[in-house]
């Protein structure tokens, strides 16, 4: 016979719930208007999808007539084969990497220091950081793809456009998010550095920045990840890197060489993903759960 722990939480029963039932019983019963409200809102969601698929002219049976095309396509991948042009998608994809690194390492730089301005916790003016906010808003809302477009335009063609395009979109992404971090900073370590007659640079330096520096290296290691598959997209509109390689490819039916630089592009991703999963757990001190 096992003794109980004086410490240890009394298992409820079923006849203390129903006392509470009858004790409170507003407690346990749904507001007819809070129900309506429930009802109302996923009503809303549903007519929406429902008028989407109607509007986009969904049809179960055209995507059931395009499945044997869509395993056509897919045979045709198959043996993977580069056909003599593994180096040059070798260095194809490297200058995707360098596009997506020299992109996110850019946006970055510009954006942390903009961020501080941007944080109500630093510059106290609302104009300052209401205006930053919405430069970021108009940062981040144009796709990569457009500022890719745009760049192409003003520097040409090549890497160097498509590296521009990265870092106009991030920046606006970064600056949100290191902006949000610096507000969502812990307030004692800035207290205590005013406290002990600190200037407000020492209180940027000695007790913001070491708190949202693994935050956001945490996040520029993401966006990294991202990036490279955002650079390999704009090169197909002639931003530099393997993305020209694969619009060449599908639109002439290579599709044996389409699978090889697919393939490198998974075991790249997969590749980053570890390592910076790894990068973002050192910094934040813990170990992964699979270590």
């Amino acid at each position: 016979m096992t003794a109980t722990s004086p410490t240890a939480p009394r298992p409820v029963l079923e006849t203390d719930v129903a006392a509470m039932r009858a004790r409170y019983p507003d407690a346990f019963r749904a507001h007819p208007a809070r129900r309506l409200k429930t009802a109302a809102f996923i009503g809303i969601i549903v007519g929406i999808a429902l008028f989407a698929l109607w509007a986009l002219d969904f049809s179960p049976q055209r995507i059931w007539q395009g499945l044997s095309r869509l395993g056509l396509f897919f045979s045709l991948l198959f043996p993977p084969d580069a056909h003599g042009r593994l180096p040059a998608f070798m260095k194809a994809l490297g200058e995707t990497l360098a596009i997506a690194f020299l992109g996110t390492l850019t946006a970055a730089l510009v954006a942390f220091p903009v961020a501080f301005l941007a944080a109500k916790n630093v510059v106290p003016n609302i104009f300052v950081h209401f205006s930053l906010r919405r430069v970021f808003d108009v940062s981040r809302s144009v796709d990569t793809l457009i500022w890719a477009l745009m760049w192409i335009n003003v520097v040409g063609l090549g890497p160097f456009a498509g590296a521009l395009a990265i870092a106009c979109a991030d920046f606006g992404a970064f600056g949100k998010l290191f902006s949000e971090a610096i507000e969502a900073a812990d307030r004692k370590p800035v207290e205590g550095v005013l406290a002990s007659g600190g200037s407000g640079l020492h209180r940027v330096r000695f007790a913001l920045v070491p708190q949202i520096l693994p935050v956001i290296a945490s996040q520029i290691l993401y966006f990294f990840e991202s990036n490279t598959r955002s650079a390999t997209i704009i090169g197909i509109v002639g931003a530099g890197g393997i993305g020209g390689y694969l619009t060449e490819l599908i639109r002439t039916l290579e599709m044996s060489q389409v699978c090889v630089i697919i393939i490198m592009i998974l075991i790249t991703v997969a590749v980053i993903d570890f390592v910076s999963s790894r990068l973002r757990f050192a910094i934040i001190g813990r170990k992964p759960a699979s270590a």
